[in-house]
């Protein structure tokens, strides 16, 4: 198995349609459920976490299933095939739904389809990646789909002016085209490593929590805590911006546009960065950095981190917070690009979609926690909004203790072909 640079770009297309569909839903279905159809945003709130909710109980088994399916098309390509178009189509119905049960009937139908093709998908880039080059592979392909966020967030926004239907066929054409990139040139191997015993989700989750090495259960549990750390602050930035710092809504969006800029920016340095450092040393480093970095938000007054200190193309107003938010945008691609490639090297090759879906649970009950820890902090400390940023760095701390005691999960030496 040889590493092809072109080929995890392309691969990257399946990664960059899963986010131009994510992005532009949770950009403009709120507006719909709460304008179109007047639900309480509570109501909005709950809708908003069943991608989750789904997310934690298909991508799991699917992605066990896959490790199993043997096919003409290969054991990943089916679900791909079946979850995008269908996904697609119900995707562009969306705007469309004149009636609330239509349009529940049409975001659920979406739910159930992403979460079908979003495990095997990225179980193909270490299908196809030699162990040693799996943190490079993982950061071309988030570079992917943070350049699949930008397009709907920025040409979405602009065609949503025009017609609320547009960013959504916009996000349908554009995964059925990186489908069909996938499908043409991206060829799964057609022998698969074998072992003889091949434990499903469950029963390989129970493999993790008992076995006396601890260095899966101690990254999932990382994984866990610092995403716990990182959901809370996203799902709450905008509120914290407009309470505690006194700004706008489109002002605290734009603040942490900040931030996820930077982690595309830096998503394909990372993989390099984790290539050579080790990727538990670099992971190690992303969490001290970024719990320091909210930390010290936490600890400066609001009037100092509003404060304005220029106005750029692209980025629009930069203020002394936003140094902190690209900063964690660094910190953040340190973790997320390096830890994928940690699970699947935890276990032999006819495993890995079983790992990944182990990932995607650990990190989906986190997405589920997080907001509602931090909800519940923020009730308890009179709406308090910059408590927020003392829950992270806890989180965080939480996580690199873990880190601490991981052994396994780098890169395996190349294997003469």
């Amino acid at each position: 198995m040889k590493f092809n640079y072109g080929k995890i770009f392309l691969l990257g297309f399946g990664f960059f349609g899963v986010s131009v569909i994510w992005s532009v839903y949770n950009a403009f279905v709120p507006l719909f459920l709460a304008n179109k159809f007047g639900l309480a945003p509570a109501v909005v709130g709950f809708f908003m976490t069943l991608d989750n909710i789904a997310a934690l109980f298909i991508q799991p088994p699917v992605g066990a299933w896959s490790d199993r399916l043997r096919t003409p098309l290969g054991r990943r390509m089916p679900f791909i095939l079946i979850g995008a178009p269908l996904g697609a189509l119900v995707f562009g119905l969306i705007p469309l739904a004149a009636i609330l049960p239509l349009f529940v009937a049409c975001t659920v139908t979406l739910l159930l389809s992403m979460a079908l093709w979003r495990t095997p998908v990225v179980a193909l880039m270490p299908d196809i990646t030699p162990s040693q080059y799996r943190s490079q592979a993982n950061g071309i392909i988030n570079f992917m789909g943070g350049v699949g966020a930008i397009i709907a967030f920025l040409v979405g926004g602009t065609l949503y002016k025009s017609n609320p239907a547009f960013p959504f066929w916009m996000g349908s054409a554009l995964v059925l085209v990186a489908v069909l990139l996938l499908f043409i040139f991206i060829k799964e191997p057609q022998e698969y490593e074998v072992t003889e015993h091949r434990p499903a989700l469950l029963e390989s989750l129970r493999e993790v929590l008992m076995d006396k090495d601890k260095s899966a259960l101690r990254l999932f549990l990382a994984i866990f805590f610092w995403f716990v750390g990182y959901n809370a602050i996203e799902a709450f930035f905008t509120l914290y911006a407009v309470n505690h710092l006194g700004l706008s809504e489109g002002d605290g969006a734009g603040l942490l546009g900040h931030l996820s800029l930077f982690f595309v920016l830096f998503a394909l340095v990372s993989g390099f960065i984790g290539a050579r450092l080790g990727r538990r040393l670099t992971i190690s480093l992303g969490v001290t950095l970024l719990g320091a970095l909210i930390l010290t938000i936490f600890l400066l007054p609001a009037s100092t981190l509003a404060a304005p200190l220029a106005k750029l193309p692209v980025l629009g107003t930069v203020r002394v917070i936003s140094l902190f938010l690209m900063g964690a945008g660094i910190a953040w691609a340190l973790i997320n690009i390096n830890s994928l490639p940690m699970v699947v090297d935890m276990v032999e090759n006819a495993r890995i979609g079983t790992y990944t879906g182990l990932y995607y649970l650990f990190s989906t009950l986190a997405a589920i926690a997080g907001p509602n820890i931090n909800g519940w902090v923020i009730q308890l400390n009179n709406e308090n909004y910059n408590t927020v940023m003392m829950v992270a760095p806890l989180f965080m701390a939480l996580a690199l203790l873990m880190m601490l005691g991981v052994q396994r999960g780098e890169a395996k030496a190349a294997q003469a072909s």
